[in-house]
């Protein structure tokens, strides 16, 4: 039996416009991080009824939320502010019915920017919608021009994104106008920003494996110590699997 695990991952969505066809695409450098970690990616477009999804989830081991453009605040009780670029409906409610399927099966997620924010508010957190309102003293944490805007990290030392990154200075690659205010129940804060921005969310259940980054290791700019990230999800993935099969036998 192989040992690589198979890692679903969704894909953005663009519709069709003027001469271009609708298609749906991924960032290489999401599932070249699986490959490196140990794990065989399988990329997933938009879903439109929950039997596909749960079909799909049957299929794969762990799940990848991705990044992309923003949560539509009103789908979750809030008014659109001028400052938010929906992502296509389409990817939209295919990942909320992606995200909740994979809460009630308890299967280990990484979910990255969006992907993160997306985990929070289906647990029962939610969102600043624009942090150069929500939290005007905070950093910059997205430059237009600088696809790989950096900034530094301040890490609890007993999570996993502790164990990745170690003591000293952290850098990591970062780019959102969103962030999580009221974290999940279930959930806790194990890095932000040093201006106190939440960058990544760790599950404190039990029986579920979940991190959110917002924060991007899978970017070119991303560290060597990036890496790791993958590593231990797909790690994690291995152990929820060898746990499976041993409960049957």
């Amino acid at each position: 039996m192989s040992n690589k695990p198979l890692i679903g991952m969704n894909a953005d969505f663009r519709a069709a416009a003027r001469s271009m066809p609708a298609y749906s695409y991924i960032a290489a450098g999401y599932f070249q991080s699986i490959i490196n970690a140990g794990g065989v990616p399988v990329v997933v477009p938009p879903l439109s009824d929950p039997e596909s999804v749960s079909t799909l989830l049957d299929s794969v081991s762990g799940f990848v939320l991705i990044g992309g453009a923003d949560l539509d605040p009103r789908n979750d009780g809030f008014m659109l502010h001028p400052s938010v670029r929906p992502l296509d409906p389409a990817r939209e409610t295919s990942d909320r019915m992606i995200m909740a399927e994979i809460a009630e099966r308890r299967m280990p997620v990484l979910g990255i920017g969006t992907g993160m924010q997306l985990m929070n508010v289906q647990q029962g957190g939610n969102l600043f919608l624009h942090i150069k309102e929500d939290l005007p003293g905070a950093v910059p944490h997205h430059d237009p021009q600088d696809p790989n805007h950096r900034h530094t990290l301040d890490v609890e030392s007993d999570s996993l994104v502790g164990r990745v990154y170690g003591d000293g200075e952290i850098r990591v690659s970062s780019r959102h106008h969103m962030a999580i205010d009221e974290v999940a129940p279930g959930f806790r804060v194990t890095a932000r920003c040093p201006d106190g921005v939440i960058e990544a969310i760790e599950s404190e259940m039990m029986d579920w494996f979940a991190i959110g980054t917002q924060f991007h290791p899978e970017c070119g700019a991303a560290s060597a110590l990036d890496i790791r990230i993958f590593e231990e999800f797909v790690d994690a993935v291995r152990e929820r699997t060898e746990q499976e099969i041993r409960l049957v036998a």
